[in-house]
């Protein structure tokens, strides 16, 4: 298979966030499969290479089908990458959705949740489509503090914290609301901002976990590509409250693995949550629904769904590279001319509607 090379802005100060740990995260695995790198396209770093040094030392020439395969991911800066990388070997890994641009016939589509796979199977039906989730950290599964995990490493002197909230993303109405009253109901409610070295052992001292993006993603106009956060809770033994916005409902179900964060009335949400804190094991959602969704999202199971893509997406660059021509999806405009010329014959004598068509 083509060598990989991922394509990141940077990876420092302000490029560092969940897309930037996916794609390291990514690389890092698929390391094992074929030899991957990690490419910078507006930062230089030192240790790292930097996209346009790298095209002007590799011209588009005859050795194209010796290429490595380029991986671009960042939203707002994917139809510029693949424009700089057109003629050679490219791929989209797709986070969130609604950017609003389309992508080029032939390029291939790797979405991390179904919600990101609906989207590209609508807008680009004709392009190669593959479903590859983003993978939990091993530290989350082995040392996550949930019911039997016999690995698991809990924080010192237990749960500590009754209710831990993200700021990041957090909707108004949890932080300003509905904070406020469960710590007026007496609850120990911890409000995270900032770095914190070690996430996994801040997740184990919580008994519930609130996340709500609905807000943020709604304002930002793109969608939440695939939510690890509540994950990650579920992972550490919490009990979960969260939206079920975008790619969050691929894996959460109200009343299942997670509960409706902002379900009515803020006095629901108090009263739901200060019970889930008294009594945890009543809301936590069975053990074996979410061993099978962490099993299903380890790295292990991450590697071989994008070798089985790689392998697929290879064999269709190959393809190309020989001259056989991308399926293409017709335009929106087409469609609806043709719709229109349908309903339209449909109410012509049957003569003036075949010199129409």
């Amino acid at each position: 298979m083509r060598p990989l090379r991922f394509l990141v802005p940077g990876t420092t100060g302000r490029f560092r966030c969940g897309g930037l740990l996916v794609e390291q995260q990514t690389a890092r695995l698929l390391a094992d499969l074929v030899p991957t790198e990690l490419v910078t396209y507006r930062q230089r770093e030192e240790g790292l290479p930097f996209l346009n040094d790298l095209l002007r030392a590799e011209p588009l020439g005859a050795a194209a089908a010796n290429q490595a395969l380029w991986i671009v991911s960042w939203g707002f800066d994917v139809p510029r990458q693949l424009r700089a990388l057109r003629g050679r070997p490219a791929a989209y890994h797709a986070h969130s959705s609604g950017y609003g641009f389309r992508l080029p016939p032939g390029v291939p589509v790797l979405a991390v949740s179904r919600n990101t796979l609906g989207y590209w199977g609508q807008w680009a039906s004709r392009n190669p489509l593959f479903l590859v989730p983003n993978a939990m950290g091993a530290s989350w599964i082995e040392r996550g503090d949930r019911p039997h995990n016999l690995g698991a490493q809990s924080a010192p002197g237990g749960r500590t914290i009754d209710v831990l909230v993200q700021r990041r993303k957090c909707s108004a109405y949890v932080l300003e609301r509905l904070v406020p009253a469960l710590r007026a109901r007496g609850l120990r409610v911890e409000v995270q901002d900032g770095w914190v070295e070690d996430l996994v052992a801040l997740f184990n001292s919580a008994t519930v976990v609130l996340y709500d993006s609905a807000d943020h993603w709604r304002c930002s106009g793109v969608s939440e590509g695939f939510g690890l956060p509540p994950v990650e809770a579920l992972a550490c033994g919490c009990v979960l409250f969260s939206s079920f916005n975008h790619a969050l409902a691929d894996t959460l179900d109200p009343g299942g693995l997670a509960h409706q964060i902002g379900a009515g009335t803020l006095a629901a949400d108090v009263e739901r949550i200060a019970a889930a804190v008294a009594d945890p094991a009543a809301w936590l959602p069975p053990l074996r629904q979410l061993e099978e969704l962490l099993e299903e999202l380890s790295e292990p199971r991450l590697r071989e769904r994008w070798r089985q893509a790689l392998i697929a997406i290879n064999a269709h660059l190959d393809r190309l590279l020989a001259g056989e021509p991308p399926l293409r999806a017709p335009s929106l405009a087409r469609l609806r001319l043709e719709r229109w010329r349908q309903r339209l014959g449909q109410r012509l004598p049957a003569g003036l509607a075949r010199r129409l068509a």
